[in-house]
């Protein structure tokens, strides 16, 4: 029931996906032809010119024929400046709507990608294999290979083993263990500092946020089943 409805959530997001892209396509069309029907010809300006020169053909003194002259070459580089007029509006109408294509697109995207989110942060990460090799000092959890430091290998290492034995390790009794004093010679803050330095060795914060798991008033632990865990 729940794969179905995803493939129709994909379905209907692909779909308003190629609708929101066609509308946009299709505005801004109809305001390019609107847009280049209503300017002017760039050959009125000649024209009128040529025109003036047919019905005043008595206009034979060198004043009148220069003056005509000035107005032919004033013709044509009207026409040639609105020619580039036209080339630079084209060339911004279809920037403009590359760009809104683009965030059309981006903002599917971020959408899509706040629900996956939301459901990764509902659900738990799911992870099917968690190797922590103390040698290498490195972490494979899944696909992904982590180099950790000694210190935050020791104490992913402690995390897992509580996780295996069912247990949540408050601030104190983690730095006990790793330590080996009692958990009442502790400092709270010095096992909540070796869960800091873990999550940034993580570096994804995705991924530290939801495997290293804070609970309230009890400790931390890993949000992952005990049978995925091994360490050599």
């Amino acid at each position: 029931m729940s794969t179905s409805s995803v493939t129709e959530a994909r379905a209907l997001g692909s779909r308003a996906v190629v609708l929101g892209i066609g509308a946009i396509v299709a505005i801004l069309l109809v305001a390019a032809v609107f847009l280049f029907l209503t300017l002017p010809d760039a050959g009125t300006f000649n024209a009128r010119v040529t025109q003036l020169f047919v019905e005043n053909d008595d206009l034979t003194s060198n004043a009148e024929i220069k003056l005509l002259e000035i107005l032919a070459g004033s013709g044509t580089a009207f026409a040639e400046t609105l020619a580039s007029y036209r080339m630079v509006i084209f060339v911004l109408l279809v920037f403009a709507t590359a760009m809104l294509v683009a965030a059309l697109v981006f903002l599917v995207m971020l959408v899509t990608m706040n629900r996956r989110m939301a459901q990764i942060e509902r659900a738990g990460m799911e992870v099917n294999s968690l190797l922590i090799s103390r040698e290498e000092n490195t972490v494979y959890l899944n696909n992904m290979e982590f180099k950790l430091t000694p210190a935050a290998i020791e104490t992913l290492s402690v995390l897992a083993e509580a996780r295996m034995d069912g247990d949540i390790l408050n601030g104190s009794e983690l730095e006990g263990v790793i330590s080996g004093r009692r958990a009442a010679d502790c400092d709270e803050a010095a096992g909540a500092t070796r869960i800091k330095r873990l999550r940034d060795a993580l570096g994804n914060q995705m991924v530290s946020e939801l495997l290293v798991k804070n609970i309230a008033r009890k400790g931390y632990m890993l949000s992952i089943d005990s049978d995925v865990i091994k360490m050599v």
